[in-house]
């Protein structure tokens, strides 16, 4: 890489962390097209299986923040990564198997489904004491399961389907979801990325440039999201209008290619 591509990489590096630690996913959402259309990485494969070990990377990272500051509900986010991770080894497969401009346009009308769904919920506050039980582990595999197969399919952390899955299953309130969501994303990405790893398909330079920009980009992140979860359905906005843009630009940019 020359030093144009090291400099984008790092800039999308902390736009991609500063998201993961705000809400907890759209860290592929952002990084895959980043890599496409800015850093200029033309195989689509390339840029999902470099994102998915970037990402991952910067989730543990957030998870740490978050941990620090109480949000993390570790056995719900061991369960759900424990259900996902074999959905994410089957989902990766067969996303490799996939037009790859196919991919990420229909990447793009999933995320808007999620982003309206998360609007619709935006008042809910949750549960404060919300956790894991033997009343909701079913629901909680469930949507382990499902969440994984998507997560390895288009060769994401998942973090977008995750929080509203582990909000829907436990009743938690968001920033518990957004901190504890962050186990399973970190589980999904490194799976994801080691299966395109297999077929060469990972570029680490890149990933470790991301990495380097996603830790500063994390923890302002992680502080700005304790701020905006005091009021009421403010960090589930800025979530859903995330969602929304970048959906809209991969659309914008994919469709041309599939007509």
């Amino acid at each position: 890489m020359d030093f144009l591509h090291i400099g984008l990489g790092a800039a999308s590096g902390v736009l991609v962390g500063f998201t993961l630690g705000l809400v907890g996913g759209g860290g592929s959402i952002l990084a895959v097209p980043l890599m496409v259309y800015l850093v200029g990485i033309k195989n689509p494969h390339v840029a999902i299986g470099t994102s998915a070990f970037a990402v991952a990377a910067n989730a543990a990272i957030g998870l740490l923040n978050h941990a620090k500051a109480g949000n993390v509900k570790w056995r719900c986010g061991g369960l759900y990564a424990a259900a996902g991770i074999a959905g994410a080894v089957l989902g990766s497969s067969a996303g490799k198997a996939f037009n790859g401009q196919k991919l990420l346009f229909l990447f793009a009308f999933i995320m808007v489904l999620v982003g309206v769904l998360m609007l619709r919920g935006r008042r809910n506050v949750g549960i404060p004491g919300a956790t894991c039980n033997r009343e909701n582990a079913q629901k909680v595999f469930g949507f382990g399961v499902g969440t994984g197969l998507f997560s390895g399919f288009f060769g994401i952390g998942g973090g977008f389907l995750i929080v509203p899955g582990l909000v829907g299953a436990t009743g938690m309130p968001i920033l518990n979801a957004v901190g504890t969501s962050l186990v399973a994303v970190t589980a999904f990405g490194l799976t994801t990325a080691l299966n395109y790893a297999l077929s060469d398909l990972v570029d680490w330079n890149l990933a470790l440039v991301f990495i380097i920009g996603g830790i500063v980009g994390n923890t302002f992140g992680t502080r700005i999201a304790k701020r905006l979860a005091s009021s009421t359905g403010r960090l589930t906005t800025v979530f859903a209008a995330l969602i929304f843009v970048v959906a809209g630009y991969m659309i914008f940019r994919s469709l041309p290619a599939l007509l």
